[in-house]
């Protein structure tokens, strides 16, 4: 699933820890990723250590460098929900991230913020927006062939219902809960196609296919690459997703989104009316789901384009602050840097260049 991430963005990982178990535990990865990236840490011997988000990598990077006594820079920092449990892990990942960072780049006032409150200090905070618009801006100026791509099957004279749905909080009950409020939103009627790229986690994949698989206007399909999963949000009337990423790409195409959890460390959606919580009840999520789709009024007012996550420049910040210097980024004569790839433990489906 990361491997067409890295292609899009032309990236060639020097090291590949080759992670990757099937249904492995957390402690498993987390002890794969310590110990991987300390090797490549006392290989290369890095000025910094820059990691993204909140999954068990950049926990597990991050503790490498902090042992290894090396800088660490926090891509999106500062993102909370306040419930060390929702979501699980990425809550304890990220705050462990930032115990443990030098430097900080979150997308948000909001979340900067949240950096000052634990004490952080602020000559050591940089709001930057987040690098995820920056890699939406890219994708959306290029060129998409429907017809020949993996959407070339989906039925787009119908309304289209996006859902993504992967969070680890979320296995089990939750899941069932999710599906029976997708098989009976698509019941009954034949204005809309639900669309579902499944997560390759047996977690996901079994409950989704055995209580979905077969029903006439729900299409389950593999994941997705980055660009047709934008082309797809692009061509949607509602996502219901409990992406982190999503959440801040969908308010840029003015798409509304009803989000799959209790909590969300993007509040901004939800201040903005692009967004709103509906968690895993199925009764709920059928409600808000019809009331989007049968009643004009409440979708426009959800539909309008606010995105207060960025400008799509947030990767020039970083790159500019890390160098320590206010020229342009391209101006600046840089070695190649050495790039570890290691896949998520809870894979987002949203990518960053």
């Amino acid at each position: 699933m990361l491997r067409p991430v890295l292609e899009l963005f032309d990236v060639v990982p020097d090291h590949d820890l080759a992670l990757m178990r099937p249904d492995q535990t957390l402690a498993a990865l987390s002890a794969g990723v310590l110990t991987g990236t300390t090797a490549v840490i006392e290989a290369e011997r890095p000025d910094w250590v820059v990691v993204q988000g909140d999954t068990t990598t950049a926990f597990g990077a991050s503790l490498a460098a902090f042992y290894r006594r090396t800088r660490i820079a926090h891509v999106e920092a500062g993102l909370r929900t306040g419930d060390m449990r929702r979501p699980f892990p990425e809550e304890a990942n990220r705050r462990i991230v930032d115990l443990l960072a030098d430097l900080y780049f979150p997308p948000t006032e909001r979340a900067r913020q949240n950096l000052l409150r634990e004490a952080v200090d602020p000559k050591r905070i940089h709001v930057t927006g987040n690098t995820v618009i920056d890699a939406l801006h890219h994708v959306l100026a290029g060129d998409y062939d429907v017809a020949g791509g993996p959407l070339g099957r989906i039925p787009f004279h119908r309304r289209i219902v996006l859902v993504t749905a992967h969070r680890r909080e979320s296995f089990g009950a939750g899941f069932v809960s999710i599906c029976h409020a997708l098989r009976q939103l698509a019941n009954g009627r034949d204005d809309i196609h639900l669309v579902y790229p499944v997560h390759l986690n047996p977690n996901v994949r079994d409950p989704v296919h055995q209580l979905l698989g077969g029903h006439p206007r729900i299409s389950l399909i593999p994941p997705l690459d980055y660009v047709s999963l934008v082309q797809l949000m692009r061509r949607c009337t509602l996502i219901l997703t409990d992406s982190g990423g999503i959440q801040e790409e969908a308010p840029g195409l003015g798409k509304p989104v009803l989000v799959l959890r209790d909590a969300t460390e993007r509040p901004e959606a939800i201040e903005a009316g692009c967004a709103r919580l509906v968690g895993t009840d199925a009764g709920r999520i059928v409600g808000e789901a019809r009331r989007l789709l049968d009643d004009d009024a409440a979708y426009q007012q959800m539909a309008r384009v606010a995105n207060p996550f960025g400008d799509g420049r947030a990767s020039e910040r970083i790159a500019q602050i890390l160098l320590g210097t206010a020229e342009p980024v391209a101006a600046v004569p840089l070695r190649r840097p050495q790039l570890l790839a290691a896949s998520p433990a809870t894979n987002s489906s949203s990518a960053t260049p």
